[in-house]
């Protein structure tokens, strides 16, 4: 069995943690290869359901994903995304890894 080694990244993870809810988007940045995608979509994801949200609350997309290459383009991104959202009065978390693979993603 491989076991695996992780790098907790407790000072990220808790910048994250602590301002989730200020209105405000996050953006992580840093080098290539350093773990920002692992931080993202896991150890946050991890701490979102640990603290009692729903899976199906968190909305995961990788730019970079050839799976998600129709989702570059911002109109459909909206569209995938508001499908997701079943409970328009709950809170909902979008993870977005590459960003800048979208057109416009600025606005």
């Amino acid at each position: 069995m491989k076991k695996e080694f992780t790098i907790k990244r407790d000072a990220y993870l808790n910048q994250l943690i602590d301002h989730r809810h200020n209105g405000l988007v996050k953006i992580i940045t840093g080098i290539r290869r350093s773990g920002k995608s692992f931080l993202l979509f896991r150890l946050f994801k991890e701490y979102l359901i640990s603290t009692g949200v729903a899976a199906d609350h968190i909305i995961e997309i990788a730019l970079d994903n050839r799976r998600w290459r129709a989702l570059r383009n911002p109109d459909a991104c909206i569209a995938y995304v508001d499908e997701k959202m079943k409970d328009k009065s709950s809170m909902y978390y979008l993870l977005i890894d590459e960003v800048q693979y979208m057109g416009e993603f600025e606005d």
